[in-house]
């Protein structure tokens, strides 16, 4: 027998930027296929705030088309799409208090931690995920479906929690480290993808000997369009003349062989996720900015090469195949004092080899408290750490990666032409996918740089970070800088929306009175648990006496 309450305190989005604490939402009780759990700690996530502005127009937030059987969407009231309110928070830890009958692989009392992108449900331009149109953990229960949290090929999307071994937030904040990890992971495609649909778009002469050679070389596409839009294009039999005639959002790969920044402008409406923009300026330039599709590198999986010449080898050759560090690589993070940014610096400083990790931030305050992580974790690494404020220094260096952690556009065009040759930029804030912003891809062109974006994190992301925290490499609770009970987490959502906080909030619903509390605060109100941190850092100690500090008695009703 478990008690389970009537009702809850929730967090919840109903609309554009329209953010609620329902004081007495419904708390479900299981069918025989779902899971009911607490929810032990939830972090903050500037995610959060792409989700708080778009609502029904964010990418995971609208139908599922496919990956699940409609019934199973059907029993399940978690799941919110459209228009429907839905609950943020897709970092927790939760604890399972109920199963239904049929649910094979959970029981009660097992914790765990949510992996919440669930990327083989699909929606129209993205997939499902907990927290976005299925029901997050910004509330004090959550409920499951194991028809839904099981992939297909079998893969759990609940990753063991055990209380003994660490504190729930230390796993908690392993999914946005995992995030952070997985634009370094991702496997880059290469070459053109086999079986696929190929756009060809001629206006210049290009190098016929090497585009004869590369297409002897690459697997035959399922689907080759041709179209030359001047006399001086490379000609064939049954090329189209106009991009009219060619459908949106359709192709894989899409070659262009010219330099008319109006021309480049217009493919990128062309491909679908995971396009891959193949750019050969053969002698040519642009001669002002493009207007380049940067969201699309982030949310839909665009990449895009170029070459000054006309050899398609030449500017596939500026793929790496992965975005990982080099050794001895000067490395820009680019809000890097933000919550998601200090993962990335810690993470460069404690993995790279001989690295010196850049870290600008607009706030010198922010940067001071990262600098008393950061430098230390420099030192015991043999990596160095440089901090600074953009608008005060100049970094007179070219970068050989970056990542860009604000979803500015423009950003993204500075970071171009403060690229080393070769360089790679990581889009990692998740800019619009519909979102466009004027590129120099003259210069991205000529230094055969690569914007990289990932979204979300795989399982193997996530095992990467935990056993790193399991071997002492890193301690993902350096990112904590305050934490709250559901009352304040709204106003915390605020705090990072205006980048407030130095780090990581972390919500513990069970503590329904706690403040939004700075750690550098909490022995002002909270000394008992002040007095188990170390060295200002989030500890267990300090979690389990915040939760035995909290008492919780709700209403509840008894279910079996």
């Amino acid at each position: 027998m478990s008690t389970i309450p009537e009702t809850q305190r929730a967090v919840q989005l109903v609309g554009p930027d329209e953010l609620v604490l329902n004081e007495a939402k419904a708390v479900y009780t299981p069918n025989e296929n779902q899971i009911l759990c607490k929810v032990v700690v939830v972090g903050l996530c500037f995610s959060d705030l792409k989700l708080l502005k778009q609502f029904s127009g964010h990418v995971r937030k609208s139908e599922v088309v496919a990956g699940l059987d409609p019934v199973v969407l059907q029993e399940n009231p978690a799941y919110v799409p459209g228009e429907k309110p839905t609950v943020p928070g897709h970092e927790p830890v939760v604890e399972i208090i109920a199963v239904g009958d049929k649910v094979e692989r959970f029981k009660v009392g097992e914790r765990y931690m949510i992996q919440a992108d669930w990327r083989w449900i699909e929606t129209a331009n993205s997939n499902g995920a907990f927290g976005y149109n299925f029901e997050g953990a910004l509330q004090e229960y959550v409920l499951l479906d194991e028809r839904i949290i099981i992939s297909p090929d079998g893969t759990s999307m609940l990753l063991s929690a055990p209380a003994d071994q660490r504190a729930a937030s230390a796993f908690a904040l392993s999914e946005p480290w995992a995030c952070g990890e997985d634009a370094y992971q991702e496997v880059q495609r290469q070459g053109l993808k086999e079986g696929g649909s190929l756009l060809i778009v001629s206006e210049a002469q290009g190098d016929k000997e090497a585009a004869h050679k590369f297409f002897r070389e690459n697997p035959e596409p399922a689907e080759r369009v041709r179209v030359v839009l001047k006399p001086g294009g490379c000609t064939c039999e049954g090329a189209l003349t106009s991009l009219e005639e060619v459908p949106d959002n359709h192709f894989d790969d899409i070659i262009y062989f010219g330099s008319d920044a109006d021309v480049m402008g217009s493919l990128f409406a062309k491909g679908k996720k995971g396009a891959l923009f193949i750019t050969c300026q053969c002698g040519g330039t642009f001669g002002k900015p493009v207007m380049t599709a940067v969201g699309g590198v982030h949310y839909r999986g665009f990449r895009i090469v170029g070459t000054p010449g006309g050899d398609v080898m030449a500017a596939l050759s500026s793929i790496p195949e992965r975005c990982e560090m080099r050794k001895g690589d000067n490395v820009n993070i680019i809000g890097a004092a933000g919550p998601m940014g200090v993962t990335h610096v810690i993470r460069d400083l404690c993995v790279g080899d001989g690295v010196t990790v850049y870290a600008a931030d607009l706030s010198d305050e922010r940067l001071e408290a990262l600098a008393k992580i950061a430098e230390p974790t420099a030192a015991a690494n043999g990596t160095t750490y440089v901090g600074y404020n953009p608008t005060k220094t100049q970094q007179d260096i070219k970068f050989d990666l970056q990542v860009v952690m604000a979803p500015v556009p423009a950003l993204v065009a500075t970071a171009v032409t403060s690229c080393a040759p070769k360089g790679i930029i990581d889009i990692f804030a998740g800019i619009p996918a519909d979102k466009y912003g004027e590129v120099d891809l003259d210069t991205y062109c000529a230094n055969q740089l690569y914007f990289v974006g990932t979204s979300g994190s795989t399982m193997e992301d996530i095992e990467i970070v935990l056993n790193h925290v399991a071997e002492g490499d890193i301690d993902t609770n350096v990112s904590v800088a305050a934490i709250s009970g559901l009352n304040d987490a709204v106003l915390g959502i605020r705090k990072v929306e205006k980048q407030e906080v130095p780090g990581k909030i972390m919500v513990y619903p069970s503590c329904k009175d706690l403040k939004l509390t700075l750690l550098t605060d909490l022995a002002a109100t909270l000394p008992e648990v002040a007095a188990k941190l170390v060295n200002d850092v989030w500890t267990k100690e300090a979690e389990e006496a915040l939760l035995a500090h909290y008492d919780e008695q709700p209403n509840s009703r008894t279910t079996k």
